[in-house]
C-alpha cells in the first residue's frame, strides 16, 4: 500500500532530508556515479570499501561521506535522467536523449492528455507526467502484466507515491483505447508494430492531435511511415533520428569523448 503523492511531489522533485525508500546518487572523485535505494540496515559496497545506508538517511543532500576504505563520495538525489538508466527493468527503457526529443517534438504541454503504449519499464512515463503537470493526464497501455508491474513500481518510486494524473491499463491499445472511449491530445507508441494502432489512434486524437512512434529499426520506420500515408487520416509523417555524444573538456583539451 502506498500513500497518495502530494501536489508538491508531482514533479518528482523531493526536498528535505533523505528518507528510507528514496534513491540516492553517489559521485566519487573521478566522477563515477552509483545509484541505489536507501534501506535501513543495508550497506553500499564499492572498490573503496562500504558505506552504511543509515549514515545517509536523515541528512540533507549535497554532503560528502567517506567509505570504510577512505573513498569520498558526494551524495545527491538522482536526476530523472540518472534514475531511468539505473532503475529496475522489465523491458528496454526510452533513454533520456530520446525522451527529451519526444517531449519537445510532440509538443507535450502542461494540461495535455497523453496516451502511451507500451509502457515498458516506465521511463518515458515519468517524463510525460512531468511534462503534462498536475492538471494533465497520462494514460498508459501495456500488453504484458509483468512489464506493467515493473513500470508501476518504478513510477511510484520516482514520484514517492501514486501519481494522480496516471492511469495504467493492462491490455492492447488497439482494442482497449476504443473500448474506453478516450479522446486525447497526443499518442506515443513504443512497440514492435505501431501500425496496428493507427485506426484506434485516429479515432482517439482530438483535432490537431499528434501521433508519435518510437521505433528501433529501419524496417519498422519504413513500414510505419508508409502505413500512415496509406491510412489517410494523418498529415505527412516526419521521420528523424537523434544522436548525442559526450565531450571531454580539460584545460586546452576539448574534443569528443572516446569512452
Amino acid at each position: 500500500m502506498t500513500e497518495d503523492v502530494t501536489p508538491e511531489a508531482w514533479s518528482g522533485v523531493h526536498r528535505g532530508p533523505l528518507r528510507a525508500g528514496e534513491w540516492v546518487r553517489l559521485v566519487d572523485g573521478k566522477g563515477r556515479k552509483h545509484n541505489f535505494c536507501l534501506e535501513p540496515g543495508k550497506r553500499f559496497f564499492s572498490n573503496r570499501g562500504h558505506l552504511e545506508h543509515d549514515e545517509l538517511i536523515g541528512r540533507e543532500e549535497g554532503f560528502t561521506v567517506t567509505s570504510s576504505a577512505g573513498g569520498e563520495y558526494l551524495v545527491f538525489r538522482p536526476l530523472l535522467s540518472e534514475f531511468v538508466v539505473s532503475m529496475p527493468r522489465g523491458a528496454a527503457v526510452v533513454y533520456p536523449k530520446d525522451a527529451a526529443q519526444i517531449i519537445a517534438m510532440v509538443d507535450v504541454f502542461p494540461g495535455a492528455h497523453v496516451v502511451e503504449a507500451g509502457v515498458g519499464s516506465g521511463a518515458l512515463t515519468c517524463s510525460l507526467l512531468r511534462a503534462v503537470g498536475p492538471h494533465g493526464r497520462v494514460s498508459s497501455y501495456e500488453r504484458r502484466e509483468e512489464f506493467a508491474d515493473v513500470a508501476r513500481r518504478n513510477v511510484t518510486q520516482f514520484f514517492g507515491g501514486d501519481h494522480p494524473a496516471w492511469d495504467l491499463t493492462v491490455g492492447d491499445l488497439a482494442e482497449a483505447l476504443p473500448a474506453a472511449g478516450e479522446r486525447c491530445d497526443r499518442i506515443v507508441l513504443d512497440m514492435l508494430a505501431p501500425w496496428d494502432c493507427l485506426d484506434a489512434a485516429a479515432d482517439a486524437l482530438l483535432p490537431g492531435g499528434i501521433l508519435c512512434a518510437y521505433v528501433a529499426t529501419t524496417t519498422q520506420l519504413s513500414r510505419f511511415v508508409e502505413t500512415v500515408r496509406l491510412h489517410g487520416g494523418f498529415t505527412e509523417p516526419h521521420a528523424w533520428e537523434s544522436l548525442v555524444r559526450d565531450w571531454h573538456v580539460e584545460g586546452s583539451r576539448c574534443g569528443p569523448a572516446t569512452r
